[in-house]
């Protein structure tokens, strides 16, 4: 007796277990999904506030990440789980069953009443009315798959037998998972683009770091240096080597004095910092920004160190 006590207790340990492994897959699949479908809405449905919105590359590539890692999991477990049930090492009335699967069903609810609040909020602050109706589908639909198969589920008696719908059930599931994943893939930047991008920023930063460095001379001198020698070699303006270069090539950045009061960095981009996707292209932020075509092109510096000149008296 002693020795059939602890099989059952490790058997109810392993199906624990499975069940809030299955649940923690389940949520990051499902959150997944409607992330994806979420940010195609905002990428295709068009909106005058699209550029104020957020940046739904970033949804995407964690959406795209968490479905490669939490689908196979999801349906691992519950392969282990719909196993268990057919050969008796887990009874359909048990209580880990039935505990867990309530359990799952009231995180799930949680969930969904927290994505509705959040749908409902964002329309209320002035989201395009399609896009509310848009995502508050995805909302209901991803919401009536998950509780419409465990309510079934908890409730069916022939549980060592295939059941067709549970059949239905997974393969529908899976073409739609399948069905986001690919077609994530259409909107999202690829992993090279997105490095040629963050390349380029690097280089931008090491740029502004020149001009603020070129600043800070003209700033002791009251006038521009004749070349960035004259710049690195004082020892009274902080400037990195990293920033004199481009941060993968190596490749120097170039200084040219065009003027008295005016300059120009130059060096060899990777992209074009206009190019635009779906979400349309980025406002500019700051006056002076460091806008570049893809190849080699040279910026104009900004003297931020000019005196203001005076107003003209009446």
């Amino acid at each position: 007796m002693a020795g059939t006590k602890y099989m059952t207790n490790k058997q109810n340990a392993k199906y624990a277990f499975y069940y809030l492994l299955s649940l923690v897959a389940l949520i990051f699949m499902s959150l997944s999904v409607g992330m994806i479908v979420f940010a195609i809405i905002n990428k295709t449905v068009a909106d005058a506030l699209n550029n104020f919105l957020g940046n739904y590359d970033s949804q995407l590539k964690f959406a795209i990440s968490a479905l490669i890692i939490a689908t196979p999991i999801y349906y691992l477990i519950s392969r282990l789980i719909s196993q268990g049930l057919r050969r008796g090492d887990l009874e359909k009335d048990s209580g880990i069953r039935r505990w867990l699967t309530y359990f799952i069903l009231l995180i799930s609810s949680l969930i969904v009443l927290g994505s509705f609040i959040s749908v409902i909020n964002v329309f209320l602050s002035g989201e395009l009315t399609s896009r509310f109706i848009l995502k508050a589908l995805t909302v209901f639909v991803i919401a009536a798959a998950v509780f419409s198969f465990y309510f079934y589920d908890i409730k069916r008696e022939n549980i060592d037998k295939k059941d067709k719908v549970v059949t239905i059930f997974w393969i529908a599931s899976l073409v739609l998972v399948a069905a986001a994943f690919i077609a994530s893939w259409f909107f999202v930047e690829s992993p090279k683009v997105a490095r040629a991008r963050l390349l380029d920023q690097a280089l931008v930063n090491n740029i502004y770091s020149l001009e603020s460095a070129v600043n800070n001379y003209y700033d002791r001198y009251k006038k521009l240096p004749d070349s960035l020698e004259a710049v690195t070699s004082d020892k009274g303006i902080y400037l990195h080597s990293q920033s004199l270069i481009d941060p993968e090539t190596k490749v120097p950045i170039v200084y040219n004095k065009l003027g008295e009061q005016s300059f120009e960095l130059c060096a060899t981009f990777r992209s074009d910092s206009a190019a635009t996707d779906a979400n349309g292209p980025s406002p500019a932020v700051y006056p002076g920004d460091k806008n570049h075509r893809a190849g080699y092109q040279c910026l104009r510096g900004s003297l931020y160190a000019i005196p203001a000149v005076p107003a003209l008296k009446q």
